[in-house]
C-alpha cells in the first residue's frame, strides 16, 4: 500500500469511492433513506472539493487503484475517512489515521454507527451521540476525541 498525497486530479475517484462505500458498507447501520440523505450520487463530494485541497489530505493506492482516502485539518479534526468497500478491514484506513494523526496530541472526528468501532479501538471516546440532519433525514453519529498520551 502506498500512501500519498491528494491532488485534485483524485477528485473523481474519491467522490466514487465514497459514494459506493456508503452505499455498501454503511448499508448495515443505516436505511436507504439516510444513505441517500448521506450520499445522493457521487457528486456528494463536490461542494467539499476545495477542503480536500486545504487540508492535509491522504491517498492510498494498491496496484495502483485508489482504496482508501482521509484527511485533517490543521487543528487535529479528521474530517474525512472512506476506505473501498472491496478493502475493508486490510489496514487502510490505519494505515491513513496512523500517518494523519502523527502532529496532534489531541484528535476529533465525527464517526458514522459503522466507524465508531474502529475509532474506539484506536482510543477515540465518544463525547456525545448526536443525530445530524442532511435534507430532513436525520443520521446518527458521534462526535469522538481522542487524547494522545505523551511518549
Amino acid at each position: 500500500m502506498i500512501l500519498r498525497r491528494y491532488n485534485d486530479c483524485d477528485f473523481g475517484a474519491a467522490a466514487k469511492l465514497l459514494y459506493e462505500t456508503v452505499h455498501a458498507v454503511n448499508a448495515k447501520d443505516y436505511n436507504l433513506e439516510q444513505l441517500n440523505a448521506w450520499a445522493k450520487s457521487a457528486d456528494v463530494l463536490s461542494p467539499r472539493r476545495a477542503d480536500l485541497l486545504r487540508q492535509n489530505t491522504l491517498i492510498a493506492e494498491i496496484g495502483g487503484v485508489t482504496v482508501g482516502f482521509a484527511s485533517m485539518d490543521n487543528c487535529g479534526y479528521l474530517d474525512f475517512l472512506y476506505v473501498h468497500k472491496d478493502y475493508q478491514n486490510q489496514g487502510v484506513a490505519t494505515a491513513l489515521c496512523d500517518e494523519l494523526e502523527k502532529p496532534f496530541s489531541k484528535i476529533t472526528t465525527y464517526a458514522s454507527v459503522t466507524a465508531k468501532s474502529f475509532f474506539e479501538k484506536r482510543g477515540y471516546c465518544v463525547v456525545r451521540e448526536q443525530e445530524a440532519e442532511r435534507y430532513g433525514v436525520k443520521l446518527k453519529n458521534y462526535f469522538m476525541l481522542k487524547i494522545k498520551k505523551a511518549e
